[in-house]
């Protein structure tokens, strides 16, 4: 089990510029792989009951820097960060871009 920890206000920013990369990687071309992918990604991980499920043979769409944004969500995920008002924010702009809203 993990322990939970207080974050930082490096992690919380961190956090956030990880969210601002891949809004932005969404607003450079919505429809692409990656942006479909990290947003597939960003989707997946709200869904705790339905155990998180992502196709991790997806990364493979992903070029590495891309690949380190996938990892920090992930790591999101370990320091309870999805779900809070930045995630929730970041998420609905994710939304109105691929949505075409």
């Amino acid at each position: 089990m993990v322990e939970s920890r207080a974050l930082s206000l490096r992690d919380i920013e961190m956090s956030q510029q990880t969210l601002n990369a891949i809004i932005q990687l969404i607003e450079d071309d919505p429809h692409s792989a990656p942006a479909l992918t990290l947003y597939a990604l960003v989707s997946t991980l709200e869904f705790e009951k339905a155990g998180y499920l992502f196709k991790l043979d997806k990364l493979k769409d992903l070029n590495e820097s891309q690949r380190q944004l996938a990892y920090q969500l992930m790591e999101m995920l370990v320091t309870g960060e999805i779900g809070d008002l930045g995630w929730q924010e970041a998420k609905a702009r994710m939304d109105e871009l691929v949505r075409g809203a």
